[in-house]
Parts: structure tokens; sequence; C-alpha cells
């Protein structure tokens, strides 16, 4: 998940500082409430951190790079946790290793939640303050991608549990058929990529640039369930002229016959194990997997700039609205995500696009210890695009990189067919 800084431009519409950092923090502490102290401990894998160490990390963010920083004389909560949440900041010092999270027992859920009071109360001051402005709006978008975080990590590991534990008791509307998907034209040209100034964004969505299109569509809707159960019945984990090579040894190594969470006609979701709607669209399929089907449908995955000259509306089209990051189907509230699918190109999932994480032209990392955000990452991964629905509303934009390793399936990443024209 990318983490990292371009200069925050001030946006004379957007909600003040203050009021996004009160909202972002309680719904941090709002997820964790159906928890249980232990729940919120452990850890299913090394990719995933338990709820609490999430709690624990974005605090540590505030408190080192804001409070400490910021503020003359400011005493840490307590000397020795640095070293339990630091995440990956070498120039932060030595830390615990990632795959040992899941051990933390102290400090206790309610420590942590004591000592997330104490550092929203400190943090006042300098929400008003202009010259940390930046530095606010960054640790705001940092806690937001830690929400999404904790939501997918928890998830994973509530489904290791046989007893298949529920977050949230609710009961998913049924998705509305998808029908025949549609295609966004490209006639191809130069197109301009990039974040362009306005507002906040990630120092790997710059700087902006110019790219060379040739014309392309990009499908309407996102590929659901039902399309990928007929992949399955058509062999696709058996045939392994549709896989990649790395791809085709994975599938042999994690014997894998199906996206993660699905068993049988059910799925797994943080309301528990429900009947697999058909019409929503496919999640937690890996790059292997979204590479394999897009070969089998006869098409391929979009590159990186195609998504986004499609979602800018580069191709002229007048019928899709500009998009609308305080709507659509992201989390704003305490509640199980879920896609429903529709014809956004944002919200659900994160779509999985044939471009390698590598950096723009002209890039250069954010200086100091924040510069440790994104350019170190700029290897072996893949970008994608659109958000999720267990993204935080008015977390998304059109230039905005998410980047996986090819073989991770464990957030809500789907994808979305492209063809050459």
């Amino acid at each position: 998940m990318p983490m990292g800084s371009a200069p925050a431009q001030a946006d004379p519409g957007a909600e003040p500082l203050a009021a996004r950092f009160a909202a972002t923090r309680a719904l941090s502490e709002a997820l964790v409430e159906p928890l249980s102290d232990a729940d919120a401990t452990i850890q299913s894998m090394e990719d995933a951190s338990p709820a609490k160490w999430h709690l624990a990390h974005t605090t540590w963010f505030w408190e080192t790079f804001l409070l400490r920083d910021h503020v003359p004389g400011h005493e840490r909560h307590d000397a020795d946790w640095p070293f339990l949440f630091n995440s990956y900041y070498e120039a932060e010092g030595e830390r615990i290793a990632r795959f040992s999270r899941g051990l933390l027992s102290r400090p206790t859920l309610e420590e942590v939640l004591d000592w997330r009071a104490a550092v929203n109360a400190a943090m006042e001051p300098l929400l008003e303050d202009p010259a940390c402005a930046d530095l606010v709006a960054l640790g705001i978008a940092h806690e937001q991608q830690h929400i999404e975080l904790l939501l997918t990590d928890i998830k994973h590991a509530l489904w290791h549990n046989p007893l298949g534990p529920v977050m949230w008791d609710a009961a998913p509307e049924p998705s509305a058929p998808a029908g025949e998907p549609g295609w966004h034209e490209h006639p191809g040209g130069v197109a301009l990529i990039g974040h362009d100034g306005a507002g906040f964004a990630f120092d790997n969505e710059g700087p902006r640039h110019r790219v060379l299109l040739e014309p392309f569509a990009l499908a309407d809707r996102l590929v659901t369930n039902r399309e990928w159960a007929e992949f399955i019945a058509d062999g696709g984990y058996d045939n392994p002229a549709l896989w990649l090579s790395d791809g085709w040894a994975w599938v042999k190594e994690a014997g894998a016959r199906a996206p993660l969470y699905w068993r049988g006609e059910e799925a797994f979701t943080h309301a528990g194990w429900k009947r697999r709607d058909p019409n929503a669209p496919v999640t937690h399929i890996n790059y292997f997997e979204a590479d394999a089907f897009a070969t089998w449908a006869g098409a391929r995955l979009p590159t990186e700039f195609e998504w986004e000259a499609i979602a800018r509306g580069q191709d002229g089209s007048e019928k899709r609205p500009a998009h609308d990051a305080s709507a659509g189907n992201q989390l704003d509230t305490a509640a199980p995500p879920l896609p429903r699918g529709g014809t956004d190109l944002f919200g659900d999932c994160w779509q999985f696009t044939r471009s390698a994480y590598l950096p723009f032209p002209r890039f250069k990392p954010a200086e100091g210890a924040v510069g440790e955000y994104n350019g170190k990452f700029m290897s072996g991964q893949f970008v994608l695009k659109g958000a999720s629905c267990a993204t935080v509303r008015g977390h998304s934009r059109a230039s905005y990189r998410n980047f996986f390793y090819p073989h991770q399936q464990w957030q809500f990443t789907g994808l979305r067919l492209a063809r050459d024209l």
C-alpha cells in the first residue's frame, strides 16, 4: 500500500484538517469495537498486521513526526513503544521484526486506545498550525491507508478460525445483474498522466508527464463472480497456456483452485460465511490470476496509463461524471465492506494493471524519513487503480497508485478488462 507525500496544496473547498483528523481517528477506533483484545492481537501472516498494531503504528506516526519534531519538550507516552510500532523507517532506528507483531500481547488494546486519546489531545494545537498542514495531511492519508489494511488483515485472521467469526452481523443486499460489458474507447495519442498538483497526493503520483497511448478500450464494469466461476469450470486453473510462467509455478505451489475466501458456493466476509453473490465483482485475486483470466477472455489487463486516461475523461466521453471521492461504494462508517458492482471506475476493488510499479520521469522521493514511503518499494510489484469498498471515502483519485506483489490476494483486488483497437 503506497505511503508517501508530495506537498499538500491547499484546497479551499476541503474539510478543515482538524475535522478530518478527528473523523479519521474516530473511524479507526470504531472499526475495532467488535473485536476482543485477542482478536486485535493475532497476526495471520507476515503480510498482515494485527488490528492493535495498526492502531498503535498510526499513533506512533503522529507522536514521532508531529509531536516529537514540532512540540518542544514533548515526552513520549512510553519510551519503549517506538521499537514495537515503527514499521520500516530505517531512519527511525531498530524495530521488532514484522512477523513478530502478533506476539505483542502487551501493551493491551485498552492501553493502546489510552495512548491514542493522549496523542489526540496533544495534537490539537498542531492541527491549527499552517506550518504543519502538509504533514498533518500526510498523517491523515497514512492512517486512512491503515484503516483499509486493518480491515483486510483482520478479515484474513478471522477466516483462519473454523468458527467463521462475525465482525458485523449484516445481510448484504444482492447485486444487480451485470449484463454484457460495454467499453470506453480511446483513440490513442498523447495523454497527461500523474497528479496535477491540486490538493494532496503521495510522492509516487508525480511528476505529471506525457505518455503515448495506442488505440484501446477499457471495460465499463469489473469481472464478476459468475464470470470467474465460468473460468474455473472451463479449466482455468488447469491450463498452463493461460498463465505466466511465474503464475503457473504459483498455481502448482499454492494448489490454487479459486480466489481467496471461496468455499463451494460461499465466500468469507466480515459478516462471516455468506452465499457468494454471482453478480458482485470478483475480489481477492492476485496479479497472476487476473492476467490468466484476461488471456482466457481474449482480452488483456490495461496499463495504468490507459486506466488513468479513461478516469480523467481523456477519451472525450461526456457520459461519465467526474469522480466524487466522497461518494460511492467506499467506507465511511463502521460497517462491513462489500463489493456491489456497477459502472463506476472507483470503489468495489483495486484493479490490476499490467504496469510495473516504477518511478515516473523526474521522480524524487520526499526528503527525510517520510521519503522511505514509496521510492524504495519500486521493484517487483504491479500498479493497481481505482480504490476498494474498504478504502476510506475521500481517499481516491485518478492518479492514485496502489501496488502489490503479484502473488498477494488478501486485499480487495479484482480486474477490469482492456483490449486493443
